[in-house]
C-alpha cells in the first residue's frame, strides 16, 4: 500500500507531465521521511500559465504565473479527514525553469512535488532559518530518490525578496 493517495488532475494537454506512479513516489517519499498518520491524501493539478497566474494573483497578490502553489487543507475540528491539500503546478513555468537551469524535467517536477508537499505539511521558507530546514529536507528526500541537489546549479531561490513558489493559505 502506498503511503499517499494522489488525485491527479490534468487541466492542460501537454507532453512530459508526471505519471500517477511518479506523483505517488515523490509525495510518498516526503511522508516516508515525515510520517503523518492522519493525513495522506493530496491533489496535484497540472495547469497552464493563465490558470496559474489567476490563482497566484487571487491568493498571493502576485500577477504572474508561478511553478507551484500549495493550498493546505485545514480540517474542521472534530471532522477527521485524511487530506493534506492541493498542489497546483504550472507546466509551462516548470518546463522553462528546467530548461533554463539545465535540469532534467522529471527531476524538476520531483522537486516541485516534494517542495509543495512540504508546504502542505506546514514547512515554509520565508525566514532564513526556515528556508535552511526546508531546503535540507528537500535535498535529503530528493537524494533518496536519486536526484541531485536542486539548488546547486541555480542557488537557493527561496531567499529572494520575491519567491515564486509559496503556500497559498486559502
Amino acid at each position: 500500500m502506498s503511503l499517499v493517495e494522489v488525485d491527479r488532475q490534468q487541466a492542460i494537454d501537454a507532453e512530459g507531465l508526471p505519471s500517477q506512479a511518479e506523483l505517488e513516489a515523490w509525495a510518498g517519499a516526503v511522508l516516508a521521511r515525515l510520517p503523518d498518520e492522519t493525513r495522506h491524501e493530496l491533489t496535484v493539478r497540472f495547469v497552464d500559465a493563465e490558470e496559474s497566474q489567476a490563482l497566484n494573483r487571487d491568493y498571493r497578490g502576485k500577477d504572474k504565473p508561478t511553478n507551484v502553489l500549495s493550498f493546505p487543507f485545514e480540517c474542521p475540528p472534530g471532522v477527521p479527514l485524511p487530506l493534506l491539500g492541493d498542489l497546483v503546478i504550472c507546466h509551462p513555468v516548470v518546463t522553462d525553469e528546467a530548461r533554463d537551469q539545465d535540469k532534467a524535467l522529471g527531476d524538476h517536477y520531483a522537486h516541485m512535488v516534494v517542495h509543495g508537499t512540504l508546504h502542505l505539511m506546514g514547512y515554509d521558507h520565508i525566514e532564513d532559518d526556515e528556508a535552511e530546514v526546508m531546503e535540507a529536507l528537500e535535498r535529503d528526500i530528493l537524494a533518496g530518490l536519486g536526484i541531485g541537489d536542486p539548488y546547486r546549479a541555480s542557488g537557493p531561490p527561496h531567499r529572494d525578496s520575491d519567491p515564486d513558489d509559496e503556500r497559498a493559505d486559502a
